[in-house]
């Protein structure tokens, strides 16, 4: 299961939600000097997220008390040794009933991170884990393309069958197995 689609969202109205709180934590762990860290902070929430329904499930649900997902979220970033400024970020989240945009939030702490560095974020989902080998082809190919550094993300999604999705910004490019077999299907269906 992807991290960034644990969480149901409205893509327009996360993303401006998601742009405010993004750009203010950058901002904060630029000063601190803290971005590595807190990007693979956030990327561990991310994954704890996806990793478990039930704790998905709190931080979504209208009906659990904000200073009652405030404090479970404490509880679980303690135990995971998050660093400060993760667990503070994420308790103003919980105060403010911002955790359902987590995912939103992350993807554009990420953009923002790469946009400092000089790369162009890039992810690529495909059915298998990648090996490093893999990786760099990808990577290396998107460089190329885009004429800029990539910071690639690989996601496993299973249901893709086989095959590669890359998303670079907007850009979103296809060719997986289960689009192809979508593709096929549509076409026989009008071919009859």
């Amino acid at each position: 299961m992807r991290p960034d689609s644990v969480l149901a969202e409205s893509s327009e109205g996360l993303a401006s939600l998601a742009a405010p709180y993004a750009s203010a934590l950058f901002a904060i762990a630029v000063e601190r000097d803290a971005l590595d860290r807190t990007e693979q902070g956030l990327g561990a929430v991310l994954a704890l997220t996806a990793g478990s329904p039930d704790l998905g499930r709190l931080i979504r649900s209208p009906v659990v008390a904000r200073a009652d997902q405030a404090r479970a979220m404490a509880a679980v970033l303690e135990a995971m040794g998050a660093e400060p400024l993760v667990r503070n970020f994420i308790g103003v989240l919980a105060r403010n009933r911002r955790l359902g945009a987590l995912p939103a939030i992350v993807r554009r702490f990420r953009a923002l991170v790469a946009e400092r560095r000089g790369e162009v974020e890039a992810v690529a989902e495909a059915a298998i884990d990648l090996d490093d080998a893999t990786t760099n082809r990808i990577r290396d190919a998107l460089a190329a393309a885009l004429g800029r550094r990539v910071a690639l993300r690989t996601e496993v999604v299973p249901d893709l069958l086989g095959g590669l999705v890359v998303r670079v910004g907007s850009i979103r490019v296809d060719g997986s197995l289960r689009t192809q077999l979508q593709s096929l299907a549509h076409a026989m269906k009008g071919a009859a």
